[in-house]
């Protein structure tokens, strides 16, 4: 017998953004909910911290145009929005290491790998067009973009190896974090898709628009003091029993038993559960077609901004850097400077064979290419390593393996008898963001508030 067993109309496993907005959305609607959370914390994929007296984000921070779930989420809970710093110029490091400034969306490479570029763009804007994000495996061509990886279709559009690597580079290393032949060109597409088309994608002033003073996190720490009690830490559900007739999930400490569960959580993390009884053989393969991407978040705190005195903006790229982007990341209203650089994919696998202090120095170094020696001596510098994390295994999002979307993705969302699935790796529009993941928990609230209204929910 568990320690302590309560009995609620929806029982939610992870206290992220998608379980506490599905949480509110059902207190709403007159349900009762338990939100078990197995971290100590509320937020999930979210989280800010001080580290050595620096605030930093260590999880998702951006709030882009498009995402109108995140926004109204925002200004409903009162919170505040301050723009992204990119005053003056970009720059970008090409493939003999020459450091090249410049303005604009365009990198700054030849011409003739200019205009490659340009008309590849558009050719995959006009097929993003034709992809519905919360429906790409229904696209007449899904089952052989799915066969077909982004790095091959890449080069069978060109043979200009800067064309393609900069190409490659926005849901290769930037979104996926995967190398970019283990993925799919509609895996790919979906990626932008889910933005709105692929040049917002490649667009950094769209896509990384503005951040949240006092940080992202906020916004899953907010719903769930709305939740008051209902939220529990510290409870890892181990076993969840199902039927017809509702669910009963067994955390480290406490037992609830309710009519409806959500899993709220990333879906690498279903195997962590034992469901009794199993899932359908459906769900078994599925889940095994799902992975995480892999990437280190650099932060590097100075005693000041220095890259704005030589007319920076603190954007930077280059396909063939360690760190293959980084940013201006000054907290609001913050004297001191902040950049966030990202390390992607088997380069990140590549360091962490490394002593701790050998790849910090190959960090910094990579960060100096694009800003100066100054670069290489932060008075903070904090590696955010999700790929260590419990329970989260990876960064950014879960996404599938060759040929799995399209077989498969129809199946993600669906509800298996009285547990239903919630998360921003399962979102069409806002897909790996928290817009996603708000909109997904909005979702399965709805789902369940329709049964419940329709008095199938057994109540």
């Amino acid at each position: 017998m568990a320690e302590h067993e309560i009995t609620r109309d929806v029982v939610i496993v992870g206290a992220g953004a998608a379980g506490t907005t599905a949480a509110n959305e059902l207190r709403k609607a007159g349900l009762s909910v338990a939100v078990l959370e197995a971290r100590d914390r509320v937020g999930g994929r979210l989280w800010t911290d001080q580290i050595e007296g620096a605030m930093l984000e260590l999880g998702g921070q951006w709030v882009s145009p498009d995402q109108d779930a995140l926004k109204e989420t925002i200004v409903e809970l009162g919170l505040e929005t301050f723009d992204r710093y990119r005053d003056g110029d970009s720059v970008y490091v090409g493939p003999d290491g020459t450091l090249h400034r410049f303005t604009g969306e365009m990198f700054p490479v030849s011409a003739e790998t200019e205009a490659v570029i340009a008309e590849i763009t558009e050719r995959l804007d006009a097929m993003v067009a034709e992809i519905e994000p919360d429906r790409p495996w229904e696209h007449p061509s899904a089952a052989e973009w799915d066969t077909i990886t982004w790095d091959a279709w890449l080069r069978q559009q060109t043979d200009d190896d800067e064309a393609v690597l900069n190409l490659a580079f926005a849901t290769g290393s930037a979104m996926l974090t995967k190398p970019t032949h283990a993925f799919s060109l509609l895996q790919s597409l979906l990626m932008a898709a889910s933005a709105g088309s692929y040049s917002n994608l490649v667009d950094a002033d769209f896509i990384l628009d503005k951040r949240v003073v006092g940080g992202l996190q906020q916004v899953p720490q907010l719903l769930a003091e709305r939740l008051g009690d209902d939220v529990f830490l510290n409870q890892p559900v181990r076993t969840l029993e199902w039927s017809e007739d509702g669910v009963v999930a067994h955390a480290d400490g406490m037992t609830v038993r309710a009519r409806h569960a959500i899993l709220a959580h990333a879906p690498v993390l279903y195997d962590r559960i034992s469901f009794v009884p199993p899932l359908p053989r459906r769900q078994h393969q599925l889940h095994q077609h799902l992975s995480m991407g892999f990437v280190i978040k650099v932060h590097a705190v100075y005693d000041r901004p220095f890259w704005r005195e030589q007319g920076l903006s603190g954007t930077a790229f280059s396909p063939y850097e360690l760190s293959h982007e980084a940013y201006d990341n000054t907290n609001h209203g913050d004297e001191r400077g902040t950049l966030v650089g990202f390390v992607s994919d088997q380069n990140a696998d590549d360091l962490f064979t490394l002593s701790a202090e050998e790849r910090k120095e190959r960090i910094l170094e990579s960060l100096s290419h694009y800003y100066g020696p100054e670069a290489k001596n932060p008075v903070v510098y904090y590696e955010s390593d999700w790929g260590s994390e419990e329970w989260t295994r990876g960064a950014y999002a879960a996404s599938f393996d060759m040929g799995g979307l399209h077989r498969y993705g129809a199946d993600l969302r669906a509800a298996v008898g009285p547990i239903h699935f919630a998360c921003s790796d399962m979102a069409g529009a806002g897909y790996q963001h928290v817009d996603g993941a708000i909109r997904m928990g909005r979702l399965a609230a709805a789902q369940i508030i329709e049964k419940a209204d329709t008095g199938s929910s057994g109540a």
